[in-house]
């Protein structure tokens, strides 16, 4: 039987920006707070990541003038999308919804700090150049299942998924308990596919909360 120091509730972003009145926010992602609240006492381990972007920081189209939301431009090597600006540094957007329960929360994990390149996983930057010391921090703390929620499916819950099950943890994304962007339609129906295809397991919160920590 799975115990409660071998697993871990990570929640992704679920920052004022990305929820409703946001600079970027994320369709019905206010919906997912209560049940991050519900989630938290399942877990003996809970950790928060918070986009902390600077104010220059390169994936803002403001930051390129001439371009516009939503384009994409080869930014060191990789294809990066140009956001509004969002999660500034210090900014009331860049902090946790106001209904998230705090009080359980284990550690914070800031990514995206580097003006350069965009971080849209828990674990690393965008081209795998900088760890943001995650990983380490579960194993320390003999974490073997990692389960997933927050915003936005499409983004960063798919990619800190696919980084958790291919540095070996046993990841599962409550999928319910997400919500994506669909900036193609489709994109989150390929997300979902995606974590699949690198051994993610797809639940529903109902299964999680039935599940004996």
């Amino acid at each position: 039987m799975i115990t409660k120091t071998q697993s871990a509730l990570i929640l992704v972003d679920i920052q004022n920006d990305f929820c409703g009145g946001g600079s970027l926010a994320v369709p019905d992602g206010d919906a997912i707070v209560p049940l991050a609240n519900q989630l938290q006492p399942h877990f003996q381990l809970v950790i928060a990541t918070q986009d902390w972007h600077p104010q220059d920081h390169m994936s803002f189209a403001s930051n390129h003038p001439g371009h516009q939301v939503g384009e994409v431009m080869v930014l060191n090597d990789l294809n990066q999308v140009l956001w509004p600006n969002h999660c500034v540094q210090d900014s009331h957007g860049a902090e946790l919804h106001p209904a998230l329960d705090i009080t359980r929360i284990n550690k914070i994990v800031f990514k995206g700090v580097d003006r350069t390149i965009d971080s849209y996983s828990a674990f690393f930057d965008n081209a795998h150049l900088r760890s943001t010391g995650l990983a380490d921090y579960l194993k320390e703390h003999g974490i073997q299942d990692v389960y997933i929620m927050g915003l936005a499916t499409d983004y960063c819950v798919k990619f800190s998924c696919i980084d958790a099950a291919t540095l070996g943890f046993n990841t599962h994304v409550i999928i319910d308990a997400c919500r994506g962007i669909d900036l193609a339609v489709g994109d989150i129906q390929k997300s979902i596919q995606e974590m699949e295809e690198h051994g993610v397991t797809v639940l529903k919160f109902q299964d999680v909360i039935a599940k004996d920590f």
